[in-house]
């Protein structure tokens, strides 16, 4: 064979062979995505786990803002300190509870019916601007993701919550949300946010600070800035009255 007819004969074979090419391309693309977001899965599960005995010293919430932050300030440090399950007040877990995820201690990590209503809600609104999440998938969103809105990012949340129900009981939940959610600019966990707002330990909240605190959430750094907000002081006042019907994790 001469070298003309070789290099037809190459041209041929790859012509052919590139006619191939996408669809072993697509099964591959799809195979290696599969794979990836398999791992990533087993990934979250081998922190969660971690997380059973050991505290998080840091969450992807904290990392993402404490960089926004430094934009601008770069010497900040989040306030954060971590304290035990029985150092903080009985009255913060109580208005955390009654005013983030009343159902929290009979449910499995999801209620479908709020997030059956958020979607509801968002459909009428044309953007996604309500999760209906309970406190589980708050804590599988400040410990993993971001707070970006998207389907994409529920989905994720909903399986990370799930992981968690299945490996922590509702204390070790309760604990760990309490020690890492924000409570205003840059100030996180219960005991940060008992110094920064009322110059007391966490331990040592009163009925009035935790519903107050309580309050706050899911906005505190508006509210840090607001604390003077009358919608913030009905919403304690509201709190206060709830919060003692609330059972919690012993």
């Amino acid at each position: 064979m001469n070298a003309m007819a070789r290099r037809k004969a190459g041209q041929v074979a790859r012509t052919r062979k590139f006619s191939l090419n996408p669809l072993v391309w697509l099964w591959r693309i799809f195979f290696w995505g599969f794979c990836a977001v398999v791992l990533l899965q087993l990934w979250y599960l081998v922190q969660i786990a971690v997380w059973t005995h050991v505290n998080p010293s840091s969450t992807s919430f904290m990392q993402t803002r404490l960089a926004e932050i430094r934009e601008t300030e770069p010497g900040f440090q989040l306030k954060h300190e971590w304290v035990p399950y029985d150092k903080i007040s009985l009255n913060l877990k109580r208005a955390v509870i009654a005013a983030e995820d009343s159902g929290f201690m009979t449910h499995k990590g999801v209620e479908m019916e709020a997030i059956e209503l958020a979607i509801k809600r968002n459909a009428r609104r044309g953007r996604v601007t309500h999760g209906g999440s309970t406190i589980t998938q708050q804590l599988a969103k400040n410990l993993f993701l971001t707070s970006k809105r998207s389907y994409i990012r529920k989905g994720q949340e909903l399986v990370i919550a799930l992981m968690i129900e299945a490996l922590w009981d509702k204390r070790r939940i309760l604990e760990v949300y309490l020690n890492v959610v924000e409570w205003g600019n840059g100030v996180y966990g219960a005991q940060a946010a008992a110094r920064h707002h009322f110059g007391v330990n966490a331990a040592q909240l009163s009925s009035y600070q935790a519903a107050r605190m309580a309050g706050m959430l899911p906005a505190p750094r508006y509210f840090d800035k607001r604390r003077n907000s009358p919608f913030l002081a009905r919403k304690t006042g509201t709190l206060q009255k709830r919060m003692f019907q609330v059972v919690v994790p012993k």
